[in-house]
């Protein structure tokens, strides 16, 4: 369920929020930034930690390096910058200084997906999930909210590994959880438990999911819904569950090919065939704001509901 009643949030509070407090308790952690102060809103950061942000300018390949030296020093680098710079400018650095060496560096991709929407094709980040899951031993969580963001940020600093986390800058509504919840890689969570159809999502559009369940719910249509915030490791067990409602749709703010719905079809192709409607961008896409072009290329929750609806008609 969504929190309803809540205007939407901005995850990057909660990463600061989540990254100072983890900073005052721990003195091995800092952060790098590409000039990015003020998107990555680390501003209150460097003013209670002046010494523990390294600000390298507008170098992202350089600044996943320093990363990764600081990582070799014992420190624990939380390296921040916009998505679409950090994964691509420096994906080199991220391959061989990061995920081969098995560094123990905390990548945070910032306002990620179409959040940039009126920047155009080169600030949005919809090939990231795609060029990071093929890293072994690279972990890639997607949160889906405020709670789920934090919670991230609080895990990464405690494995010992690398890490990245996307984090959007889009407000999204908190997700309804039990006071006992707990974030898990490698676990996929179930929000809504249905028996004819699956909707598997990430991130900002995990609530429209839920929303998409809600309106096919109406017409009796009960479709399990599940917040797939581990990218990488996949949730296979949770994947091939969801598989046996007969169908599946994935939803992501990324390209078609490679990500979230790329992962999907290549777990059940093996062991439970089913139909899997993956919902996403083409490809390049044209410029507007991140409302518009979610709108423009179906990703909420009409075309969610109506991927859904395609898919229990075709068993008919």
């Amino acid at each position: 369920m969504i929190d309803k009643g809540a205007a939407g949030h901005d995850c990057r509070n909660a990463y600061v929020e989540a990254l100072e407090a983890l900073a005052a308790a721990d003195s091995r952690i800092v952060a790098v930034v590409n000039d990015s102060v003020g998107s990555s809103k680390l501003g209150k950061f460097r003013d209670k930690f002046p010494t523990r942000l390294i600000n390298v300018g507008i170098a992202e390949q350089n600044m996943v390096g320093v990363g990764a030296g600081l990582a070799n020093g014992g420190k624990v680098p939380f390296v921040s910058g916009a998505s679409c710079f950090l994964t691509g400018r420096a994906l080199e650095q991220i391959k061989a200084d990061v995920a081969y060496s098995n560094a123990n560096v905390k990548l945070c991709g910032i306002s990620s997906g179409v959040a940039y929407g009126e920047l155009g094709a080169t600030h949005h980040s919809i090939e990231d999930l795609a060029w990071l899951r093929a890293m072994k031993g690279l972990t890639v969580i997607v949160p889906a909210d405020p709670w789920e963001t934090a919670e991230a940020i609080k895990w990464a600093a405690a494995h010992d590994g690398p890490v990245f986390v996307r984090i959007s800058r889009m407000p999204v509504p908190a997700l309804e959880r039990s006071a006992d919840a707990v974030f898990q890689p490698g676990k996929a969570e179930l929000l809504r438990a249905g028996d004819d159809v699956a909707i598997l999502a990430c991130g900002v559009l995990v609530h429209r999911a839920l929303e998409a369940a809600e309106t096919l719910a109406a017409e009796g249509i009960e479709a399990r819904v599940l917040n797939m915030s581990s990218i990488a490791p996949l949730d296979e067990e949770a994947v091939l569950a969801a598989a046996a409602t007969g169908g599946i749709v994935t939803a992501e703010e990324h390209v078609v090919r490679g990500g979230l719905g790329g992962a999907v079809a290549e777990c059940v192709v093996g062991s439970r065939p089913v139909p899997v409607r993956i919902l996403g961008f083409p490809g390049f896409v044209t410029t507007g704001s991140a409302e518009w072009l979610l709108e423009h290329y179906g990703l909420t929750a009409a075309g969610m509901a109506q991927a859904a609806r395609e898919l229990v008609a075709a068993r008919a």
